[in-house]
């Protein structure tokens, strides 16, 4: 599975990306720090999921998986978010994502909740 990850927060990106890296196969095709970024690689790299955060500058994880949505229907979308999920994960859906790890949960949650994709690419 090739995965984006979108995070302005360069230390969490790193974390995630370390994270993933030793306790997985997955391809980690690229990083972006922005939605303008995100929407690019989205677009040129042609991942199966990405990993999107929802707190960054300039366009929300939110307004930027509308984007993303809208250039390509197929691509997986998993919000990373500060938020307790259940409560963000109707906008979320409506966002076009396919659901939401709350990153305060991450070493324990984000591995299962990529899993859950793995058999839909």
């Amino acid at each position: 599975m090739r995965i984006l990850l979108v995070d302005d927060n360069d230390l969490v990106r790193r974390g995630i990306l370390d994270y993933l890296r030793e306790h997985t196969a997955w391809d980690i095709c690229g990083e972006a720090s922005d939605g303008g970024q995100a929407c690019e690689k989205a677009r040129d790299l042609r991942p199966d999921l990405i990993l999107l955060d929802n707190s960054m500058p300039g366009p929300s994880g939110f307004e930027t998986a509308r984007a993303i949505r809208r250039q390509n229907s197929e691509v997986k979308i998993l919000i990373l978010s500060q938020e307790d999920p259940r409560r963000i994960l109707p906008a979320a859906i409506e966002s076009g994502a396919d659901g939401c790890v709350d990153k305060s949960r991450i070493y324990t949650d984000l591995i299962p909740a990529i899993q859950k994709f793995e058999t839909e690419v």
